[in-house]
C-alpha cells in the first residue's frame, strides 16, 4: 500500500505531466500556425512522451492500492516569438520538472517508499536524456540565428522524430 503523503506527491507529479502535455501541444499548435511543421511534429511526440510519464505514475499509484485524484490542468501559454524563445521555454520546463522528480525522489527516501523511489529512478534517467535533447535544439537553434535556410533545415531534421 502506497503512503498518503506519497501518493499525493505522486499525484501532483501527474498534474505536472499533463501540463507539460499541455504546454508541448501548445507549442505545436504555435509551430503548426506558423508552418514549421518538422517543430510541431517533434512538439507533439514530446506531447505524447509526456502522456506516457503521466500515465506511468498513474500506474504506480493503481497498482499499489492508492487512488489517483486528478486535477485542473493549468491553460498554458499559446504563443512564443520565436522558435528559439519557445525551445528555451521548453528547456526551462525540463529543468524544473527535474527538480520535481528530485523531491519526489528525496520524499521516497525520507517514507522509505522503495518501490517508489525504485519507479522514480526511471524518471531520473529520463529527465537526463530529457534536458540533454531540449538544451541540443536550443544549442542548434542560436547557432542559426536569422539563417532561413538552416531553419528550413533543422525543420526537416526535426520533423523526422517518431
Amino acid at each position: 500500500m502506497i503512503g498518503q503523503k506519497m501518493q499525493d506527491a505522486l499525484n501532483d507529479q501527474i498534474n505536472a505531466e499533463l501540463f507539460s502535455y499541455y504546454i508541448y501541444l501548445s507549442m505545436a499548435t504555435c509551430f503548426h500556425a506558423g508552418g514549421w511543421e518538422g517543430m510541431a511534429k517533434w512538439m507533439e511526440a514530446q506531447a505524447k512522451e509526456e502522456m506516457g510519464h503521466a500515465m506511468k505514475i498513474y500506474g504506480h499509484i493503481v497498482e499499489r492500492g492508492g487512488r489517483v485524484m486528478l486535477k485542473a490542468i493549468e491553460q498554458p501559454q499559446s504563443d512564443w516569438d520565436s522558435a528559439l524563445d519557445a525551445f528555451k521555454a521548453a528547456y526551462e520546463h525540463e529543468k524544473y520538472i527535474t527538480g520535481r522528480i528530485n523531491d519526489l525522489v528525496d520524499l521516497a527516501a525520507e517514507e522509505d517508499d522503495k518501490p517508489a523511489g525504485i519507479m522514480l529512478q526511471w524518471f531520473v534517467t529520463e529527465q537526463v536524456e530529457e534536458e540533454a535533447s531540449v538544451s541540443k535544439i536550443v544549442e542548434w537553434l542560436e547557432r542559426i540565428g536569422d539563417s532561413g535556410n538552416g531553419m528550413i533545415m533543422l525543420d526537416v531534421q526535426l520533423g523526422k522524430r517518431e
